[in-house]
């Protein structure tokens, strides 16, 4: 997809409190996150005010858990020309998951973003990139359960996820099936891949890496690239939890001050719309109903 002759790249949102990232997974547990304050609404408000003023519309991946307590943000994204998409219910790792329970997971915050909607919800992102070589068989219960695309494959090395022989671009997990997954957005560099796409690399590493890195893919390999964030990186006042080990504390805190200026520069440097968009997805409609399971689908 082109504009103005640029290349148009993929914005996307991973909506979600504050509280419920990984690196605080050890400190806070979700019996105690209804007792904690919410900050998710007005952050992802002032994300959409800032998408207004530079006129792009993105995909907000949404867990149901939030979408269940703030149908009034949902409706608002949707409102406002961004496409809805599903990050699961509670930020579960698939791979803590059995595939029944994954199942039942996109299942109901599917069912539910459609509700509260009125839209058809066709893509998915897992909960920190979780899935992995061990987890693929989630792709086909996502084609099964009427999603048409995931971007959950980080194509690195990681502590916490990644799948560094992974495709780097767009490609067909399922044989014979329509489903596609959209890999996070890596530069291929000394033979290995460098993740260029967003997230705490964004808020840690300097503006211009990432602006020359994603010119860099765009030039040379003619792809758009896929970006991410939270609205909680956008928020340096939230609180702070303390007894997190000294890297989850750097994860989550570091930059939060400049993370909305940073943003605010690369939506003016780039052409940016919702993925569904950029790549051609069937566009969003009335919700379809899902597919019956086959097991000649499963991912293995």
């Amino acid at each position: 997809m082109r504009r103005d002759g640029r290349i148009v790249n993929a914005m996307s949102v991973d909506v979600e409190e504050h509280f419920q990232v990984q690196a605080l997974a050890g400190r806070v547990s979700r019996d105690q996150w209804d007792g904690l304050e919410s900050r998710v609404e007005a952050n992802t408000g002032r994300v959409l005010d800032l998408f207004a003023r530079h006129g792009v519309t993105a995909t907000f991946f949404t867990l149901g858990w939030i979408a269940e307590r703030h149908p009034g943000l949902i409706r608002r994204i949707v409102a406002e020309g961004h496409e809805l998409a599903s990050h699961g219910w509670a930020h579960h790792l698939v791979t803590s998951q059995t595939p029944e329970q994954f199942r039942a997971d996109v299942r109901q915050t599917k069912a539910l973003l459609e509700d509260i909607g009125g839209v058809a919800v066709r893509g998915y992102r897992a909960a920190t990139f979780s899935v992995c070589p061990s987890t693929l068989w989630a792709l086909g219960i996502l084609e099964e359960e009427g999603y048409a695309y995931s971007s959950s494959i980080f194509p690195v090395h990681h502590d916490l996820y990644g799948m560094p022989d992974a495709p780097r671009f767009a490609f067909h997990p399922l044989p014979g099936r329509a489903f596609i997954e959209y890999p996070m957005t890596t530069l291929r560099l000394a033979g290995r891949n460098l993740p260029c796409g967003g997230g705490g690399y964004f808020r840690l590493l300097p503006l211009a890496l990432f602006r020359a890195a994603l010119s860099r893919i765009q030039a040379s390999e003619s792809q758009p690239g896929i970006f991410y964030f939270h609205p909680w990186e956008i928020d340096p006042d939230q609180p702070r939890f303390d007894g997190l080990p000294l890297k989850s504390r750097f994860r989550h805190y570091v930059n939060l001050d400049r993370m909305a200026g940073k943003l605010d520069r690369l939506l003016g440097a780039f052409a940016w719309d919702r993925l569904d968009r950029v790549f051609g997805v069937a566009p969003q409609g009335d919700p379809p109903a899902p597919r019956r399971p086959s097991a000649d689908r499963a991912v293995s």
